[in-house]
């Protein structure tokens, strides 16, 4: 494939940062990750805002211009021959002398990162078990929790699962509350109301969740965010986990319980929901 780093298209073997990159030595750094359909990057406009936020919170001096941003992400498609795609945006530091900043980065490194992907389907993902993990949610770093290089929380769990496929572990926090799973954000329903955790859980905001959330509010699906016990998961009837690249995927077991609703009606619904609204932000683009 053709990656690339600082507007700089070459083979992904060709990719290389310094080991003085204060992303490499203390995980200053940030990433994005975001589908594009028929060369549609998916809720662009959220993931470039939400980088644009986190790099101000670690001090990154680098301003996102989404035009550009657009620009570099068409150069690296058409680089590839490829309209269907995962891509992968990290931000990091830069090189600096080694020990904490005594200023601002204002030389950061920018890689894009690309594979290809199926086209838009209008059939749901495969549906997975989750399994509860061990290892508890780590607290947030800042006062929200940012998708940052520094994702030993997630290694550490992914451990308890490696053995085991089609699964996503669900994290706790430290007070035994839900919180979300390894890559993805978790939402459950329960006598037809859709529970998921809020930004007190420590979660990652993710986009793919606050569309959700999004559209069951505009198509008068309850939804609720709150703290959450792992009893209170146990009796959910449906569940499912989301993110940008899966998009929303069905939990058909938790550990050993077999879910009772096993229909999803409200799960298939809010799919039909999503998968509606890539199909009407393909066309709004495609329509100027």
């Amino acid at each position: 494939m053709i990656w690339m780093l600082n507007e700089q298209l070459m083979d992904e073997q060709e990719i290389q940062i310094s080991v003085t990159d204060h992303g490499f030595l203390y995980g200053v750094g940030l990433f994005e990750t975001f589908r594009v359909y028929d060369c549609i990057p998916f809720l662009f406009e959220e993931h470039m805002n939400r980088l644009q936020t986190g790099l101000k919170l670690i001090g990154i001096d680098f301003t996102i211009n989404i035009d550009w941003m657009n620009y570099q992400l068409n150069r690296l498609l058409k680089a590839n021959n490829i309209i269907n795609a995962y891509i992968r945006l990290t931000i990091t530091a830069g090189s600096a002398p080694i020990g904490l900043p005594t200023k601002k980065y204002d030389h950061p490194n920018i890689i894009w990162q690309i594979k290809e992907l199926v086209p838009f389907e209008e059939v749901q993902s495969q549906s997975k078990k989750a399994v509860i993990l061990k290892t508890k949610r780590n607290l947030p770093e800042t006062e929200v929790r940012l998708k940052s290089l520094n994702f030993l929380n997630h290694i550490v769990a992914k451990q308890e699962i490696l053995e085991e496929e089609q699964t996503e572990g669900i994290f706790l926090t430290q007070n035994n509350d839900v919180a979300e799973g390894i890559v993805s954000n978790l939402f459950y329903v329960k006598e037809g109301i859709v529970y998921t955790p809020s930004l007190d859980a420590g979660i990652l905001n993710g986009i793919t969740r606050q569309h959700i959330i999004t559209l069951c509010q505009t198509n008068h699906i309850p939804i609720i965010e709150g703290l959450f016990s792992l009893e209170h998961l146990l009796e959910a009837n449906e569940i499912f986990i989301t993110n940008s690249i899966q998009e929303v995927v069905p939990i058909y077991q938790l550990n050993n319980m077999k879910l009772v609703d096993s229909s999803n009606n409200i799960t298939n619904a809010i799919i039909r929901l999503y998968k509606a609204s890539i199909k009407e932000a393909i066309k709004k683009i495609e329509g100027k």
